[in-house]
C-alpha cells in the first residue's frame, strides 16, 4: 500500500489539531503522546522516539510512589532523563494518598518532571493488589478523588490520570471520576478504552471513551488503545471527541507513528512510515542507547532482548536470527547478524505498511494469574 493510496483512505483531520493544546501549564508541540507502557518506554526508548519527530509529550514506565520515596535503585534507573528528554510526564502508582503527594513532591523538586502522572490503568495483579493502579476505579466513597487532590495540591505541575473505563463492565466507573479529578484540579485524563477485566484483549470501546470526553468541562481527554495506525487515529478522533491521542504498543511497532499523525494535521497526508533502512538503523540505536543507559553491553543487551522480537517481526528476519537477538550478548553479534539483511534490503513482498503487523507482546491468560 502507497502513501497515497493510504491517504485517500483516511478522512481529513478536524481543523482544531492544528491548534496548539494545553495541559495545564505544558503547551504541547502536538496532540500526540507517548502513552506508559512498563518495561518499553524507557529514556532511551523515549529519546529515540523523540528524534524521529511529532510527538508532544513523552510520559515514564509506570513507578511505584514508594520505591521514589526509598530511593530504591532500579527505580531511579527508571527516573533517568535529560535536557533532550522535555517535555516529560513522570507516571507514579500507589493507593496512599501520602505516598503519592510526597513521591511528587520529590519528583518535581528535582527537576525530574515536567507533570505528573497517576496510574488508574495498570491491570496486572501485583499492580491492582495492592489497591493502585485499576483497582482505584473501584473506590467511589471519596478516597481516589482525594488522592488525586493531594497529589495536585502537591507539586506546582500539572497532574494528570491515565485510567481504563472501570473495572468491568458493570462497573464503568471513569465518566465519573474524570468529572471528579476535573474538580479537584486534574489538568487532563488519558482514557484507555478497554476495562481491567478485559485485560488487553478485546476491542477499544469507543463510545465509553466518548461518554468521558462528554463528562467533563475544559480538560484535555486523550483517547488511547489500539491505535496503531493513521487510519486507527482518525477513527478514534471522529468517534469520541478526544483532545489528543496516547500511543503506547502501535509507537513501539512504529516509532514513525508521531510524525505521520503531525504530518496528517497539518497537511492532510501522513507521509511514508519508516523505510526498511531506517527500521534497521533505529534498532541500531535503540539498543545503543540501552547499553548506555544500562552502563554495559552486557545488561544493555539483556534489557534489548525484550524488545527483540517485535523488531524482528517487523524486519521480517528469519527465525533463526530472531532466537539468536533473545538471547544478545554483545553489540559485535548484533552487528554480525543484522550486516547481511542490512545489506541485502527489505526481503521479497516487504512493503513500508507491512510493519504495522508486527505484535507486540503483552500478558497473556487470566488476569488473575498476571
Amino acid at each position: 500500500m502507497t502513501s497515497a493510496t493510504a491517504t485517500a483512505e483516511i478522512p481529513p483531520p478536524p481543523t482544531h489539531y492544528r491548534e496548539p493544546l494545553h495541559v495545564g501549564t505544558l503547551r504541547l508541540a502536538s496532540r500526540f503522546t507517548l502513552a506508559p507502557l512498563a518495561g518499553y518506554t524507557n529514556l532511551p526508548f523515549r529519546l529515540s522516539v523523540r528524534e524521529q519527530g511529532g510527538v508532544g509529550l513523552c510520559t515514564t514506565d509506570l513507578v511505584n510512589a514508594r520505591a521514589i520515596l526509598e530511593e530504591i535503585r532500579k527505580t531511579m534507573d527508571l527516573l533517568a532523563t535529560c535536557p533532550e528528554d522535555r517535555p516529560l510526564a513522570v507516571q507514579i502508582f500507589g493507593s496512599k494518598a501520602d505516598e503519592m503527594a510526597g513521591a511528587a513532591r520529590w519528583l518535581v523538586d528535582r527537576g525530574l518532571a515536567d507533570g505528573i502522572d497517576i496510574n488508574m490503568g495498570c491491570p496486572v495483579r501485583k499492580v491492582v493488589k495492592t489497591g493502585g493502579g485499576s483497582s482505584l476505579l473501584c473506590d467511589t466513597t471519596g478516597a481516589t478523588v482525594e488522592l488525586v487532590r493531594r497529589v495536585v495540591e502537591a507539586v506546582p505541575v500539572p497532574v494528570t490520570v491515565k485510567m481504563r473505563l472501570g473495572w468491568d463492565d458493570d462497573q464503568l466507573t471513569a465518566p465519573y471520576f474524570a468529572r471528579q479529578f476535573e474538580t479537584v484540579g486534574a489538568a487532563a485524563v488519558t482514557i484507555h478504552g478497554r476495562t481491567r477485566e478485559q485485560g488487553f484483549g478485546g476491542h477499544v470501546n469507543h463510545d465509553g471513551i466518548r461518554r468521558v470526553v462528554d463528562a467533563v468541562h475544559r480538560i484535555p481527554v486523550f483517547g488511547n488503545g489500539d491505535v496503531r495506525g493513521i487510519a486507527d487515529a482518525a477513527r478514534m478522533v471522529d468517534e469520541t471527541g478526544c483532545s489528543g491521542i496516547a500511543i503506547g504498543r502501535g509507537a513501539l511497532a512504529d516509532p514513525w507513528i508521531f510524525r505521520q499523525l503531525t504530518n496528517w494535521v497539518n497537511t492532510g497526508d501522513p507521509g511514508p512510515r519508516g523505510t526498511y533502512q531506517e527500521r534497521i538503523d533505529f534498532m541500531r540505536l535503540h539498543l545503543r542507547r540501552l547499553i548506555d543507559w544500562r552502563g554495559g553491553e552486557k545488561y544493555g543487551c539483556v534489557q534489548f532482548r525484550k524488545v527483540a522480537t517485535w523488531y524482528t517481526k517487523a524486519l521480517r528476519l528469519p527465525k533463526r536470527v530472531q532466537q539468536q537477538l533473545v538471547m544478545l550478548a554483545d553489540l559485535r553479534q548484533f552487528e554480525d547478524l543484522i550486516a547481511p539483511f542490512a545489506a541485502a534490503g527489505p526481503p521479497p513482498g516487504w512493503g513500508e505498511w507491512d510493519a504495522q503487523q508486527a505484535a507486540v507482546p503483552v500478558p497473556a491468560g487470566p488476569i488473575a494469574h498476571w
